[in-house]
């Protein structure tokens, strides 16, 4: 089961924007970068963009992360014995 849940999370996909939307990194759920769109304003100052670009793919990672531990607490969840039912 696991692995067919690795296989599905390449088919899932996270974007974060960052700077008001002038940044967005969109990542599968295996946690692969596959997309970065930058807007022209950013073109012009590079050490903005380029914080920004880092703080962007953080939060794509991030949620990634989220997305897997939400997913291993769904598969498990009935043998978690921190869950009340």
């Amino acid at each position: 089961k696991a692995t067919t849940m690795q296989e599905q999370a390449k088919n899932i996909t996270m974007t974060a924007k960052g700077g008001g939307g002038l940044i967005e990194v969109t990542a599968n759920g295996a946690g692969e970068i596959t997309d970065i769109a930058i807007d022209d304003l950013m073109m012009d100052d590079k050490t903005s963009m380029q914080l920004m670009l880092i703080s962007t793919a953080n939060e794509a990672i991030k949620m990634v992360e989220d997305n897997k531990k939400s997913q291993a607490m769904d598969m498990f969840g009935a043998a978690n014995p921190f869950t009340s039912k």
